[in-house]
C-alpha cells in the first residue's frame, strides 16, 4: 500500500540527502525530498536567490495530492509552494520558522566567510561538521549563503493565506523561533491550524527526526489530511 507522499523542502544550505535517511522510520509516509540547485547532484547549477522564483520552479515539478514539509528557510519555501499548488496540498507542516514576513534575524549573508559561519552557528545553535573540512566548506558555503540571502530578501504577497490545514512545529528549546512566532502562522491559513513542540533546539530534527515523523504521521492518518 502506497503511503502519503511527504514532500520535504531543505533548510538553508541543506541538500535532499538530509531527508533520504527518513525513509526508514517514516511510518506510512513516502518521503520525497526536493533537490535544490547549487548542492549535491545539482552542484553545477546556480542556487536560487529569490524565494518566489524558487517556489515557482519547485511547484512546477510537483503534482498532488501531497503533504508539504519545510524547516527554517524551507518552511517559508513550503508555504510559497503551497500557495501555488492550492488543493493539491493536503497539509502543510512548517518547522522552525517565524511566519512569512515575520521577525527575521539581522542580515548576515554578506559577511566574510568566518563571520558568516559564526553568525549562522550562533543563530541556529548548530554547525555542520563538514564546514571544518576546507574542500567541503568551499562546496557548501555558496548555497548556504545564497539561501540566507534569499530568506533575508523575501517579501510575501499581501494577505497570502493558504486554504489548507497547517501544523507548525518548533523545538521547545529553540531560541531563534519562539512560541509566539509559531502561533503567528495562524494568520496564513483559512484551514485547520495547530502548533506542536518537540524536544530540542532549532535543529531538533537533525538530532532525532523520529518524534517529528511520528507527529506528521499521526496528523496525516488522523483523517485531517488524507492522500
Amino acid at each position: 500500500m502506497t503511503g502519503t507522499r511527504l514532500v520535504c523542502l531543505p533548510f538553508a544550505g541543506a541538500g535532499a540527502s538530509f531527508y533520504r535517511a527518513w525513509a526508514g522510520p517514516a511510518d506510512g509516509l513516502d518521503v520525497a525530498p526536493v533537490p535544490l540547485p547549487g548542492r549535491e547532484r545539482r552542484i553545477d547549477e546556480a542556487p536560487y536567490l529569490d524565494m518566489h522564483v524558487a517556489a515557482d520552479s519547485v511547484a512546477a515539478g510537483l503534482t498532488g495530492p501531497i503533504v508539504l514539509f519545510g524547516h527554517s528557510m524551507g518552511a517559508v519555501l513550503a508555504y510559497e509552494v503551497a500557495r501555488r499548488l492550492g488543493a493539491e496540498v493536503r497539509h502543510l507542516v512548517v518547522s522552525g520558522s517565524p511566519p512569512p514576513g515575520g521577525r527575521r534575524q539581522p542580515r548576515v549573508s554578506g559577511l566574510p566567510d568566518d563571520e558568516f559561519l559564526a553568525a549562522v552557528e550562533r543563530m541556529t545553535g548548530y554547525r555542520h561538521p563538514a564546514f571544518d573540512h576546507p574542500e567541503m566548506r568551499a562546496l557548501l558555503l555558496p548555497p548556504l549563503r545564497a539561501d540566507f540571502r534569499m530568506d533575508e530578501d523575501y517579501v510575501p504577497v499581501p494577505a497570502g493565506r493558504v486554504a489548507v490545514p497547517v501544523t507548525v512545529v518548533r523545538g521547545e528549546d529553540d531560541e531563534l523561533v519562539g512560541a509566539a512566532d509559531a502561533a503567528a502562522w495562524r494568520a496564513f491559513t483559512t484551514g485547520e491550524f495547530a502548533t506542536a513542540e518537540l524536544p530540542g533546539g532549532h535543529m531538533y530534527l537533525a538530532e532525532d527526526p523520529g518524534p517529528l515523523l511520528r507527529l506528521i504521521a499521526r496528523t496525516v492518518h488522523a483523517g485531517r489530511s488524507t492522500c
